[in-house]
């Protein structure tokens, strides 16, 4: 939620007013109307409370850029008796609601409340699916993903493409670049395969229908059993006229974020999002596809709700183009490896060894076969990631190094085990090194911009996933860490006599001296002049 008003006294104490409640909302401010837009240029915002009067860009210029940017925001007006006409306009926009100044902070909470409960309402499924079943069939969507698949592993000829698109009904522009995004489903309890196939179905038919408004898109099932999604700003919009790829990638950031909120609420399914900074040519489409799969893979923590950009350095190309010769070997057992599926590979892994293993013809050359098959599976995937001093590759291509079939086989288990558990352990220490990097960072600019925003752009994460991992491993929140840091620094600076509190102010974040005055009593229970004061009576 955003606060924006040009009274200061009036957004710091809506500010901190919130803050206090357990609404589970991430909070930004802003002074002016033109601060507001800069901050929704940057990030998605659900709630905007604003006053409706302000000076330059007043409330209903704002609302018009926010319709245009974010079309799922709720706004809240905040009036005075003698502004009707201003009501008037803003109340004939759906979503918009308006609150008298007078009527105090009972009223403003109830109204934010409803608007939560309304954007949760709207996210729901039931109606969103129905929509996108009726322009869509099942051979068509099956037809159009078999094709991308195949696309994925080679460029085609862009005439051959024009064709092949008009055939499929594809509304993409074979001539135009393309944006990408993975989306990773979290590994599910089930182990049907049709259960995994239909939820990444009911995930790219809601996607779908937050995508359509400012975009043309075609989402697939890949062959890991993800999402991918082929993106270009639909003709006669905003993000279009403005040429502006860069626009594009922020409001997929802000819609992904939306489409994750949704598939939680109404299919309990999270799903990890990887979206490509770049635009793409169709004919590198397949190693960008790698690099979106490689940041996915690496990401910090275990990605729930992660919304994170993709920018592939010019170093990758031939690396990745060298690594999706092995992959391509890779069957049923690579994907779920790679996907991170540990109970759908033992599953498999038992199904495929275990009749053999009871049979009489245990000598035969087909064990051999799917011994080395399973043994490649392994040995490519520790050589993308260098696990080899972590798990010992002594004994995969060493048949012999084994007494019986039975050991061999029971060796390549307990080594695809280990490799899951390495797995999970990175996870969880790229998570800690990510953190430790954000402290280092807010102590050493302590008297810069420290918003959510800003440390997510820093750090390449939307906001709400920051806020949640720092919380996850740290135990509190990233806002209240951050006030600690500058209270701590504030101590310690007010300790240097020749510094003016004013001073002091600004070297923790607070160019206006009230308002620092205002925070660190309302940290410390004491003025900075007091506390300066207290300090010296102990010398």
């Amino acid at each position: 939620m955003l606060i924006v008003d040009d009274e200061e006294i009036i957004t710091d104490g809506l500010f901190e007013v919130f803050c206090k409640l357990n609404l589970d909302l991430d909070l930004y401010k802003a002074y002016s109307g033109y601060e507001a837009l800069e901050l929704l240029n940057r990030t998605r915002v659900d709630i905007v409370l604003s006053d409706i009067r302000m000076p330059g860009m007043g409330g209903l210029e704002l609302m018009e850029n926010i319709r245009r940017k974010w079309s799922h925001c709720k706004i809240i007006f905040l009036t005075g008796h003698h502004d009707f006409d201003y009501v008037y306009r803003a109340i004939q926009t759906p979503g918009v609601n308006y609150l008298l100044k007078s009527e105090g902070y009972e009223k403003i909470i109830t109204a934010v409340s409803d608007a939560i409960e309304e954007l949760e309402n709207s996210l729901r499924l039931n109606n969103l699916i129905q929509q996108s079943r009726e322009s869509l069939t099942t051979l068509e969507t099956l037809a159009q993903g078999n094709y991308f698949r195949h696309l994925l592993q080679g460029a085609r000829a862009a005439n051959v493409m024009v064709e092949d698109f008009h055939k499929l009904n594809i509304p993409l522009d074979p001539s135009l670049p393309v944006l990408m995004a993975l989306g990773g489903l979290a590994p599910s309890f089930s182990n049907s395969l049709a259960d995994r196939q239909e939820a990444a179905l009911a995930v790219k038919i809601l996607a779908e229908t937050f995508l359509t408004e400012k975009t043309v898109s075609l989402g697939m099932i890949d062959r890991y059993g993800d999402l991918v999604w082929f993106i270009q700003t639909r003709p006669n919009n905003e993000l279009a006229i403005a040429d502006d790829y860069a626009r594009t990638v922020r409001f997929l950031e802000g819609e992904f974020e939306l489409i994750q909120r949704a598939c939680k609420e109404s299919l309990q399914v999270s799903v990890a999002v990887t979206i490509g900074a770049e635009p793409c040519e169709w004919k590198g489409l397949s190693t960008a596809y790698d690099s979106i799969r490689r940041w996915q893979h690496l990401r910090a923590g275990d990605g729930a709700q992660m919304v994170q950009l993709a920018a592939m350095k010019a170093s990758e190309s031939s690396e990745l183009a060298r690594e999706r010769a092995s992959r391509e070997k890779a069957e049923a057992l690579a994907a779920h490896l790679e996907g991170g599926r540990r109970d759908e590979f033992l599953r498999i892994f038992d199904e495929v060894t275990t009749p053999l293993l009871n049979g009489r013809n245990t000598g035969s050359n087909f064990l051999k076969e799917l011994y080395f098959m399973i043994a490649l599976i392994l040995l490519s995937y520790m050589n993308r990631w260098e696990l080899h001093d972590k798990v010992g590759a002594v004994g995969l291509i060493q048949i012999d190094e084994h007494a019986s079939w039975y050991e061999s086989f029971e060796f390549l288990k307990r080594t695809a085990e280990s490799l899951f558990a390495i797995r999970r352990t990175g996870e969880r220490n790229r998570a800690a090194e990510v953190v430790e990097k954000v402290r280092l960072y807010i102590e050493q600019h302590l008297a810069e911009d420290l918003s959510l925003v800003r440390l997510a752009s820093e750090f390449h994460f939307n906001p709400s996933y920051l806020s949640r991992l720092f919380k996850q491993e740290c135990g509190r929140n990233l806002s209240d860490y951050i006030e600690e840091a500058r209270i701590g620094k504030a101590r310690e600076l007010l300790k240097q006599d020749e510094l003016k509190i004013s001073e002091v102010g600004v070297r923790v974040g607070y160019d206006a001296a009230h308002s620092f005055t205002r925070f660190f009593k309302k940290m410390t229970g004491l003025t900075p002049l007091e506390q300066r004061e207290a300090l010296r009576a102990k010398k």
